[in-house]
């Protein structure tokens, strides 16, 4: 029997596994440009996206592992995945809906982060339907899972346009108040996963402010500007420029690890959130977001202690995320955008990633 590979030299009877009950697999969805994303159900991740440098060539910029084996035993559990219930943390894990308190699992210091133990990172989503383009995923989180409210309803489709723009886009309803906050967690290296660093990627932001956290990564409430910080993307830098500086929001983190408030004209306009740009592929990526944030993550706490795809090992700041999104701890902030989510209504939310090339920048 012959072996079936992706572009990205993924072999797809890795991905083919019973987990909780369920089967998993990799879906391949391509364009008429020879662009090539691969995601597999389990977690909704998205594994491998296949896009031309400067010179043509093919170009895998996302991280990921070879198989469903590796993102069961990961030390990184979140690449490529969607985040969810709640994307980012909550304080303590604490929270009041409607007069109820709620406690949810501690996950990440003294907080919750991306859901709690097994968030939508880690669930194996129903495949509804594959075009040659477009992947939709469905999950029925259920009333009490990971300690929330209400049976969820998620929808996720998968797009990957002719002009190599992978769209996201979510909706989802409950029959019970509850709280919802969804991203996708993809961590991106334009000169190709396995290039070992982010540092020297331009990155322009779309956000005058940020959110200032303590050193649990909370936000500590009011947004601050970026102006006269290493926290300014309004003006193209290097990732890396400004990183190590005697900052104390960097030092928390060891790096970027914020959410930048985007501007806007409605809270929920879908525009310009950013772009960045690796100088040696030329590869640029735009990003567009009916959120009202972004988190911008730089791979602080990667290790390189595992072989990933290709044999590829990934150290620390070998990739930056940009997960679009609400605030952290947004239900315990209520200036915040809420996070609440009623039955009467449906949640949407639209990302997209527009990939071109540059041959020079300024």
């Amino acid at each position: 029997m012959n072996k079936m590979y992706s572009k990205s030299g993924l072999l797809v009877e890795a991905f083919d596994k019973i987990v909780d009950g369920k089967q998993t697999g990799l879906y391949t969805l391509t364009n008429s440009s020879g662009g090539e994303i691969t995601i597999t159900n389990y977690g909704a991740k998205i594994v491998s996206l296949q896009v031309p440098d400067k010179s043509g060539k093919m170009t895998d910029v996302v991280l990921g592992h070879a198989g469903i084996d590796e993102y069961l035993a990961s030390e990184e559990p979140y690449f490529g995945a969607v985040c969810g219930r709640t994307a980012n943390r909550i304080a303590q894990g604490r929270f009041t809906l409607e007069g109820k308190e709620y406690q949810l699992a501690i996950n990440n210091g003294p907080n919750s982060l991306h859901g709690g133990i097994k968030g939508f990172n880690a669930v194996v989503w129903d495949v509804k339907q594959v075009t040659e383009n477009s992947i939709e995923l469905f999950y029925l989180s259920k009333d009490g899972e990971e300690g929330y409210p209400g049976n969820l309803s998620v929808t996720i489709i998968y797009t990957l346009s002719d002009d190599n723009a992978l769209d996201i886009n979510y909706r989802a309803t409950t029959d019970k108040t509850t709280i919802l906050n969804l991203t996708n967690h993809s961590y991106f290296n334009l000169s190709g996963e396995g290039d070992p660093s982010i540092d020297d990627h331009l990155l322009v932001l779309n956000a005058d402010t940020y959110l200032p956290t303590d050193e649990t990564a909370i936000p500590y409430g009011p947004a601050e500007s970026v102006k006269g910080t290493p926290m300014d993307f309004t003006e193209m830098h290097q990732i890396g420029a400004r990183i190590n500086d005697d900052f104390q929001q960097l030092q928390f983190g060891k790096g970027y690890d914020h959410t930048y408030i985007l501007n806007k004209n409605s809270e929920d306009e879908y525009n310009f959130a950013g772009y960045c740009l690796s100088p040696k592929t030329g590869i640029k990526m735009e990003i567009f977001t009916t959120e009202p944030g972004v988190q911008l993550y730089t791979g602080n706490w990667m290790t390189g202690n595992f072989a990933a795809k290709n044999g590829n090992r990934y150290p620390e700041r070998s990739a930056v995320c940009f997960e679009t999104q609400h605030f952290p701890d947004s239900i315990n902030k209520p200036d915040y955008p809420t996070v609440v989510l009623k039955p009467e209504e449906e949640f949407h939310s639209r990302t997209t990633y527009r990939f071109s090339v540059l041959e020079r920048w300024e």
